[in-house]
């Protein structure tokens, strides 16, 4: 039986519901089930293109590992990533003001809403994701919300994930 997650851009109040890929990614999969729900700031991605993304403190007993990974993610697609401190930009969102600071080992979990993403970041070559998730409710308007993301901002928006019972 398929398990399925929402993703809400909070003050935009729009939604989109997921598909968990238990069979192509169970251990990533069911690390984001077993720690949902999980929320923060969000952030539009700046090199991968058509990308949102929240940060997190490690939640995972046991880190996943690679499975399911992707450098060229689809629109629809959630991908888990891993930080270990090796990305120090601000830029992205991994400084000192962030939720997760404090924090040595970072969760990005990010929603892809459009086409031709590519996960080379300019500090540190390719960061492969794993697809762990996939949109098959809402996807038009949600990418819509997060283009807005975008062009009108991102400051006091909230990413958040739950399950759907």
């Amino acid at each position: 039986m398929s398990r399925y997650l929402r993703i809400t851009l909070e003050k935009r109040s729009v939604s989109a519901v997921a598909r968990l890929l238990d069979d192509e990614a169970p251990r990533t999969a069911e690390a984001v089930w077993q720690a949902l729900p999980q929320g923060g700031q969000v952030y539009h991605g700046k090199f991968a293109r058509n990308e949102i993304y929240t940060l997190l403190p490690a939640f995972a007993d046991t880190e996943p590992g690679p499975e399911n990974t992707t450098v060229t993610p689809i629109p629809g697609d959630l991908c888990y990533f891993t930080f270990d401190g090796t990305l120090e930009n601000s830029a992205y969102g991994y400084d000192s003001d962030s939720a997760a600071r404090g924090h040595t080992l970072l969760i990005d979990l990010a929603v892809f809403y459009g086409r031709n993403n590519l996960l080379i970041n300019g500090d540190v070559g390719w960061v492969p994701g794993n697809v762990f998730a996939t949109i098959e409710e809402g996807l038009g308007e949600f990418a819509a919300a997060c283009n807005d993301v975008w062009m009108g901002g991102a400051r006091g928006e909230t990413l958040t994930y739950q399950r759907v019972d």
